[in-house]
């Protein structure tokens, strides 16, 4: 018998449900029902969710929630908060939500409470983080840091930057924060070249210590500050690690005191919450990281309380089921109307992508439905001046996310409104588009009519919160994860494995020493090809 969900009634149900409402206009929907506005918004923690503007009805939401029932989302829910081996494929536990649990409730994996190493490594973190900031933490030649630079990739940066980024408005007076990722030597000479070697303080980020793009760099970071200062010795005084690998970290020069581990049951992409987030907690202190915990812990409250037709984060997977598996929606923008927010549609491209880029259910057997559409996105103001062209008179459905601060971190007179009016004029314009008959009353009749008419139909959410405050943002970070995790359960597929980031990281270990010695290899035609070109070019 065939165990996946597209042979359910429930799906059955949607599919023909979707025939019917793929020909209805979303301008037809509002003008039916004044009050979709009231039925399709829901407001918690902090945030304004509203939905009306996607192609869905009332019996729509009946027939998404009857799928969350078939897929035992609730089950599904409680098993992930109790600690249960939700990550089947590596038999672990995904409990990001214990790194915020300010409830301080035990959370048990194999029977013992994670907690108290929780709050250790937390307390651990905010002592660093108070000697740093306060100046009492001296570099080799005794001058204090003001240069934090993060070295790591994936989990370990995406999460960080875009955090410390958002949260600019809350960094510390002295301190300047950088990210180092990619391993083209670029990224870090271009970084190294504005930092003083002095003042300068590492966090290598790799659980394993192995991670070859992470320990590359760090070993250069490493020789350049040894080669500035003179001595091996300030290692110690100008590197700490994020790690597990205490032996590893101890041969790089780092002391171990300074080492902050983490668990396996923390997923990389996860992990912001964590000792990963040491680059957070440096640049706005322990209080504001606190908020950004909180936040987080509150939306999850939520998550795992509110019944699944007033839940946040249900709302939207489902939403995301429906576009993507019976519209074929292949992409979901990212639109924050909040500068701030700049980083996070790449954050969200490894959280939603890594999580759900998958063709095999949780058994392992293959799909024969849509599953994670391509994440992209950008500020919202300057997408307008870019890509809108494409969503208001492209040929593809697109769905998105619209983030909207009603407060700016920084107030001029005049910015925000034109902010706010730009977000809600594009929500309208996407929904309602532009009919040949309005389009002729609004031009002379001479002009090129077919040239400027919308089509509309475009479906979008809108988030809106009053500031993005660290409390703000750490609810948000945690709506999307759990959004993550209920499309997961929808489509029966594993969110918190990433076993196709595998295969490239093993080849490219069989094709490094045929680079480093100029050796022939034996791949494919084009691969062997192009590397008899780079080394006749070398």
């Amino acid at each position: 018998m065939n165990s996946l969900i597209s042979h359910s009634v429930a799906w059955a149900d949607i599919k023909t449900h979707q025939h019917y409402l793929a020909q209805v206009h979303l301008r037809d929907l509002f003008a039916l029902d004044n009050q979709r506005f009231e039925k399709f918004s829901v407001e918690a923690c902090g945030l304004l969710l509203d939905y009306s503007k996607n192609r869905l009805t009332s019996d729509t939401l009946v027939l998404l929630l009857n799928l969350a029932a078939e897929t035992n989302l609730q089950d599904w829910i409680s098993r992930l908060f109790q600690g249960e081996k939700v990550n089947n494929t590596e038999q672990r536990a995904a409990l990001h939500i214990a790194l915020r649990n300010r409830s301080n409730r035990p959370i048990l994996v194999d029977g013992k409470d994670v907690m108290p190493n929780v709050n250790a490594v937390l307390a651990k973190m905010g002592q660093f983080s108070e000697s740093v900031r306060s100046g009492a933490w001296r570099g080799y030649t005794g001058k204090p840091i003001e240069s934090i630079v993060n070295i790591g990739i994936g989990g370990s940066d995406l999460g960080p930057a875009m955090v410390t980024r958002a949260l600019k408005a809350y960094h510390h007076a002295r301190l300047q924060g950088y990210f180092i990722s990619n391993v083209d030597g670029t990224h870090l000479g271009e970084t190294l070249a504005k930092l003083n070697p002095e003042t300068t303080l590492f966090i290598i980020a790799s659980k394993t210590f192995t991670t070859q793009e992470t320990i590359l760099n760090a070993q250069s970071a490493r020789q350049w500050l040894i080669d500035k200062l003179g001595d091996e010795k300030a290692v110690a005084k100008h590197f700490v690690a994020v790690s597990t690998a205490r032996q590893q970290v101890t041969e790089f020069g780092i002391d171990p005191a300074n080492m902050f581990e983490f668990w396996d049951w923390v997923g990389g992409r996860y992990s912001l919450w964590s000792a990963i987030g040491l680059p957070i907690l440096l640049m706005i202190g322990m209080d504001n990281f606190e908020q950004f915990l909180a936040g987080a812990h509150e939306l999850d409250k939520h998550f795992e309380t509110v019944p699944l037709a007033e839940n946040l984060p249900v709302l939207m997977g489902l939403i995301g089921v429906w576009y993507s598996s019976f519209f074929k929606a292949t992409t979901h923008a990212i639109l924050p109307y909040d500068y701030s927010l700049e980083l996070l549609p790449a954050y969200l491209q490894q959280l939603v992508m890594e999580s759900l880029g998958k063709s095999v259910t949780r058994e392992g057997e293959r799909v024969d439905y849509p599953t994670c559409p391509i994440i992209w996105g950008a500020p919202g103001n300057n997408g307008q001046h870019a890509f809108y062209q494409l969503l208001h008179q492209g040929t593809h459905l697109i769905p998105a996310d619209f983030l909207v601060a009603i407060e700016s971190q920084h107030d001029l007179p005049g910015h925000q409104n034109a902010v706010l009016s730009n977000a809600l004029a594009q929500t309208h314009a996407l929904m309602m588009g532009r009919t040949p008959e309005k389009t002729r009353d609004a031009l002379a009749p001479m002009e090129q009519l077919s040239h400027r008419v919308f089509s509309g139909n475009q479906p979008t959410n809108t988030l809106v919160y009053q500031k993005l405050t660290p409390h703000v943002l750490g609810t948000l970070i945690a709506l999307y994860e759990h959004k993550v995790f209920v499309q997961g359960i929808c489509w029966g597929i594993n969110p918190f494995d990433q076993w196709g980031v595998e295969l490239g990281k093993q080849v490219a270990n069989t094709l490094l020493p045929a680079l480093n010695n100029k050796q022939e290899t034996k791949h494919d035609g084009s691969t062997d090809g192009l590397l008899r070109y780079i080394h006749r070019r070398r």
